[in-house]
């Protein structure tokens, strides 16, 4: 883990970007993985959990854009992005150096699936990611409407590496201790992070560990049923067609803003080649 960088030079030396926002922090978690906030602009209005496209000028002057999840929740002044580093990326082999004081690109047209609304009422509501999915949940982790329409609310992240967790699991540590949601998620939030191949306390990937029962058996529940539980999906492709195959032998459907079922997955999340 490393410290912040300080600013940048001055504002003159940069060029101008479209929709152009500040970063204000930097953080490096591991050498693939960063976060980082940028300044919130005022006319922004978005559900916790939704995604924007942001960016930086790629070689041939033109803007480079991808879809990122915003980590912070609705309420926050700032915006915040959780990101992965990939060497030859087109977008992260830049946006990786990136430091306080630095424009980013910042269309402000937020949108998404993983939000409340695309979701019917239930008791149970589980998040599932893996590496840097857990951008979204973040966000929604934050939001105080997520423990007032659930009973429960259970973080499952995977991840490689016990360092790969760590964004995670200081943002759930801390939420205890948060103004404005900790007595919200005191007693409903469950945290059950896992590695898949550096040994851990508790290890596997989520599909085996939902299909095999062996989380519910770990934290004391019953197992998923269609009356109850409420899923949200990010992570690869791959992943995610694999997860919703597990959800659905539970007896859960997708859904979607247009029709609210029990589970819904985010199709448009950055995957490795960014």
């Amino acid at each position: 883990m490393t410290e912040q960088k300080p600013v940048s030079e001055t504002a003159a030396s940069k060029v101008t970007l479209p929709d152009a926002q500040t970063v204000i922090s930097v953080k490096h978690w591991t050498d693939r993985l960063f976060s980082f906030r940028v300044a919130r602009p005022k006319s922004l209005r978005f559900r916790s959990g939704e995604f924007v496209m942001i960016g930086l000028l790629g070689d041939n002057g033109k803007p480079l854009l991808r879809a990122y999840s915003i980590a912070s929740p609705a309420w926050d002044e700032e915006l915040e992005f959780y990101s992965i580093k990939v060497p030859d990326g087109p977008l992260t082999s830049k946006l990786q150096h990136i430091q306080p004081g630095d424009d980013i690109i910042l269309r402000p047209k937020p949108v998404g699936t993983l939000v409340h609304d695309a979701l019917l009422p239930g008791k149970t509501l589980w998040f599932l990611a893996t590496g840097t999915g857990i951008a979204p949940f973040a966000s929604l982790m934050r939001e105080p409407e997520t423990y007032e329409k659930y009973d429960r609310v259970v973080m499952m992240h995977t991840c490689r590496e016990q360092a790969e967790l760590e964004y995670g699991r200081q943002l759930v540590e801390g939420l205890k201790d948060d103004p404005l949601i900790g007595e919200l998620v005191e007693g409903k939030l469950l945290y059950y992070p896992t590695t898949t191949r550096e040994p851990s306390e508790r290890m596997g990937r989520i599909t085996d560990n939902l299909a095999s029962g062996k989380v519910f058996e770990d934290l004391g529940l019953p197992k998923m049923n269609q009356e109850t539980d409420r899923a949200m999906v990010c992570g690869s492709l791959a992943f995610n067609k694999d997860v919703m195959a597990v959800l659905e032998s539970y007896g859960l459907r997708e859904g979607a803003n247009s029709e609210p079922r029990e589970y819904v997955v985010e199709k448009a999340f950055v995957g490795d080649g960014i």
